[in-house]
Parts: C-alpha cells; sequence; structure tokens
C-alpha cells in the first residue's frame, strides 16, 4: 500500500453493507462462526463500527433472517396458498446456511416479521377459518416449515463433518418410507397439515 492510498480513509459501510458480510460469513463457517469480529474482518472494518448501525448480535440476525425470507416466488404471486407459501418459505430457508435456525431465532425473540405467515393467515382465511383459527394455523404451518428444514440442515452439516452415520436417518417419515427423499417427506407431512387446517374450516361452516 502507498503512502497516498495508507492516508485515505476506509470508505463508509452502510447497514445493507454489514448484512451482506453477515451472510458471507455465514455461508462459510455457519451460525456457530458468525462472530461480530469476522463479520468486521470481513469489512476491513473495526468491530465498533458494526453497533453504529446494529445494537447488538441478535438485531443484527434479525437482518439477516429479514433478507433471507424476503420477496416473493412466482408460486405466491397470486392468491395465498397454503402449500405454496409453506413449500416458497422452506426452500427460502434451504437456501442459506444454518437459515431454518437463524430465522427461528429471531422469530422466538419477537425481531422478526415473517411475510409468510401473513399470507398463510390469509390463505387460512380464505379456506373458511375464523380469524383466531387461522393464525393458530398460520403459526402451525410455520413452525413446521422451520422445524422440519432446521431438521435437515442439521443432517447435512452432521454429515459433512462425519458426526452422523449415513446409515442412520432420524426421521420418522423417512423409517416409514425407507425410500422417500426429503422432499416427499416434507410434501406428505405438509399435507396432512393442510388437510387438517381445510377439514377444520369444513366442520367450521
Amino acid at each position: 500500500m502507498n503512502a497516498a492510498s495508507a492516508d485515505q480513509p476506509a470508505p463508509r459501510r452502510s447497514k445493507p453493507d454489514v448484512v451482506d458480510a453477515a451472510m458471507s460469513v455465514l455461508a462459510e463457517n455457519s451460525i456457530a462462526g458468525l462472530s461480530m469480529r469476522r463479520i468486521a474482518d470481513e469489512l476491513d472494518v473495526q468491530v465498533s463500527a458494526l453497533y453504529w448501525h446494529f445494537p447488538n448480535k441478535q438485531a443484527l440476525l434479525a437482518a439477516v433472517s429479514a433478507r433471507m425470507v424476503a420477496g416473493e416466488s412466482d408460486a405466491e404471486s397470486d392468491a395465498p396458498d397454503l402449500t405454496a407459501t409453506a413449500t416458497a418459505l422452506r426452500d427460502r430457508l434451504l437456501a442459506h446456511r444454518d437459515g431454518a435456525e437463524v430465522v427461528s431465532s429471531s422469530l422466538a425473540l419477537g425481531l422478526l416479521d415473517l411475510p409468510a405467515r401473513q399470507r398463510l393467515v390469509d390463505a387460512a382465511l380464505a379456506a373458511g377459518l375464523t380469524d383466531a383459527a387461522a393464525e393458530v394455523a398460520a403459526d402451525t404451518l410455520v413452525h413446521y416449515v422451520i422445524g422440519f428444514t432446521f431438521h435437515e440442515q442439521q443432517r447435512v452439516h452432521a454429515a459433512v463433518i462425519g458426526a452422523a452415520d449415513a446409515s442412520v436417518d432420524l426421521s420418522p417419515a423417512r423409517l416409514a418410507s425407507p425410500g422417500a427423499s426429503p422432499d416427499d417427506d416434507f410434501a406428505a407431512g405438509l399435507a396432512l397439515i393442510v388437510s387438517g387446517i381445510r377439514s377444520a374450516a369444513v366442520a367450521g361452516r
């Protein structure tokens, strides 16, 4: 580095820059290695500079979670649909390393407004559920999607580090149908829940 460049101040980083860096560190190191120090190193700034944008790590993780679940897929572009919305949410979580764990943490602390949840509420209302029942249905589907995906991602991580015996699968659905894929397992469980929601709507009428 020459003297002129050494005298130049480092470029100011924006909040989106910090989120970008956090997602890059997450992709490379997993949530266990997602430290404020590593994020600061990624941006070539002091750790204190991160707190200009985020008061703590959990607030930053909430912003990362929001980035993960933002936007809508083509399948969600029309009227809200229980199956399409739940499947699209899983796809978003699977697209990011430890996505389910990061999003689950932010939801549990009330730091994330999950767009898919409102779409699920709308779809449940359209199916004929009452306001209260639609809220329960949406929460049930969100918990199923996040829980299933968390299990998937934990299994993948365990296999990568050699901590899981490839001959053992903890999925109850897989034990019942040894030839099934994770997508089959997910779809089967989702179909049961959606069928129950629709049956409840019919009974409520």
